[in-house]
């Protein structure tokens, strides 16, 4: 005998079963938390690194990751971060790892120098930069500007001889884009050499990337 219970109204008469049509699935799209993974996977943006002369500006973080993308991507030879804390909402995302990682296994002699100001809060949160300078610390090195140095209120990512993604307020997901400014990019990674030869290895990051 069964003992799921009848189906009945008040007068003790059987009532018809109800006829359900599931309305399938449906997607939910969640913002992304700051400094977490954007909710759809950028693309990069449709330029050609050494070609493309006109200046492109971005103003929304999409953008930036869209372009960041495009010229890391496009790297030849050397990649260049001058940055004040690593930037997680814009480095610490998995199509700009994956960008970099495969920069630095394509070559041998390819390099990425990052210098930043403060590391403490990729330290404490992860940083997929991080990581990868664990992974490959001949190819990719991370130091800490020297407090002495006259350092500019600026961020920059450095692409071979030509490419340039400029951030002159870094607290702003804006930035000047140029793919193919060979002048600014000397000038610049003049600026990023003479930094970088009186940086410091950061404790913190030692203990990091032990």
């Amino acid at each position: 005998m069964s003992n799921a219970p009848e189906h009945c109204n008040d007068n003790g008469n059987d009532l018809p079963a109800l006829d359900f049509h599931s309305p399938g699935r449906f997607a939910i799209h969640n913002p992304p938390t700051e400094g977490g993974e954007p909710a759809v996977r950028p693309e990069p943006a449709p330029f050609i690194l050494g070609q493309h002369e006109p200046m492109e500006a971005a103003s929304a973080p999409e953008l930036l990751r869209s372009h960041a993308l495009a010229l890391i991507g496009q790297a030849r030879r050397s990649l260049c971060l001058y940055t004040p804390d690593l930037e997680a909402w814009l480095y610490d995302q998995r199509a700009v790892g994956d960008a970099c990682s495969r920069f630095l296994r394509a070559h041998p002699r390819n390099h990425l120098r990052i210098l930043l100001r403060d590391s403490s809060l990729a330290v404490r949160n992860g940083h997929r930069l991080l990581r990868l300078a664990h992974q490959l610390p001949s190819n990719c090195q991370i130091r800490k500007l020297h407090p002495d140095y006259p350092a500019d209120d600026l961020a920059y990512l450095l692409v071979d001889d030509c490419g340039l993604l400029l951030r002159p307020a870094p607290l702003l997901p804006a930035a000047q884009i140029h793919y193919q400014n060979r002048a600014r990019v000397r000038q610049l990674q003049r600026q990023f050499d003479q930094a970088w030869n009186t940086s410091l290895s950061d404790p913190n990051l030692r203990s990091f990337l032990l």
